[in-house]
C-alpha cells in the first residue's frame, strides 16, 4: 500500500499538472470513449499502456479470463457495461483481449487448482467450449504451455461468439455500426496477434495494413433498412 500511496503522490504532483487541461475537458463535457476493451484481470495485462491509450480513450471492463457471459446467463458487470458502452456512450468498437500465461486458463487446464475456489470454477464455464476445442481439435501432444496458450487463444473466439449474443450488440452488428475485434497479447515479447475473421486465425499485426477484425456485421448499414421495407410490402 505505500507503494500505491507514493504512485498516487506522484501522479497527482507530477503527472496530472502537464494533463490538467484534458481532466478539466473530460470532466466538463464527460467521456466519449470509440472502443471498449474486455480484457483479463492480470496484473501484467494493461489495457491502456498496450494500446498507449490516454484519460477518456478507452472504456475498459477487466475480470478474470476476459470472458463474456452469453446474455441469456444472470445479469453482471461485464453485461451491464457492454450494454453501457453501446448505448449510452456510443462505442463503435469492441476488444476482447486474451493473453499468454493465463491463470484463468490454466485453471481449465486443470480442474484441481479451482477446488478450494468454487466461485472461480463456476466463472469459467463460460470457458469451457475454449478448452473442449483444443482438446478434440489440437494435437494430444500439445506441451502443457502450448495447451494453455491455445485455450486463451480459443477462448477469444468464443467470447466474441458471446458477445454476438447481447442483444445491444446483435441490433450494432446488424446495421454495421459496430465491429468486433479479437486480440491476444503475449506477455513475454510483447507481441500482440490479431484474430482475422476471415481467415479464421490469429495473424500479427503489419504496420501500414489494414487491422483485421473478428467480425464486422451483415454488411451495409442500409440493407437492413431494405429489408424491412421488402417484409412490409413497400
Amino acid at each position: 500500500m505505500g507503494d500505491l500511496l507514493k504512485g498516487i503522490s506522484s501522479f497527482r504532483g507530477a503527472v496530472f499538472p502537464t494533463h490538467s487541461a484534458l481532466y478539466r475537458k473530460l470532466a466538463r463535457e464527460g467521456q466519449q470513449p470509440h472502443a471498449l476493451m474486455i480484457s483479463c484481470a492480470d496484473s501484467r495485462v494493461m489495457p491502456e499502456t498496450i494500446t498507449q491509450s490516454g484519460p477518456g480513450d478507452l472504456f475498459v471492463c477487466r475480470n478474470a479470463g476476459n470472458i463474456v457471459p452469453p446474455f441469456s446467463t444472470l445479469n453482471g458487470g461485464v453485461s451491464s457495461a457492454i450494454e453501457y458502452a453501446i448505448l449510452a456512450l456510443g462505442v463503435s468498437d469492441i476488444v476482447v483481449c486474451g493473453h499468454s500465461d493465463c491463470g484463468a486458463m490454466k485453471g481449465l487446464c486443470h480442474p484441481q487448482m479451482l477446488e478450494p475456489m468454487p466461485n472461480v470454477a463456476a466463472w469459467l464455464r463460460h470457458s469451457h467450449a475454449a478448452y473442449s476445442i483444443v482438446c478434440q481439435a489440437y494435437p494430444e501432444d500439445l506441451s502443457d504451455v502450448e495447451r494453455v496458450r491455445a485455450v486463451a487463444m480459443e477462448n477469444v473466439v468464443v467470447q466474441i461468439d458471446h458477445l454476438k449474443t447481447h442483444p445491444s450488440v446483435a441490433a450494432k452488428l446488424a446495421t454495421s455500426e459496430i465491429t468486433l475485434h479479437g486480440w491476444f497479447f503475449d506477455i513475454e515479447t510483447g507481441e500482440v496477434q490479431v484474430y482475422d475473421g476471415v481467415l479464421a486465425r490469429f495473424t500479427e499485426v503489419q504496420e501500414g495494413e489494414p487491422l483485421p477484425v473478428a467480425f464486422t456485421g451483415r454488411g451495409h448499414p442500409h440493407v437492413m433498412p431494405r429489408i424491412a421495407a421488402a417484409l412490409a410490402g413497400e
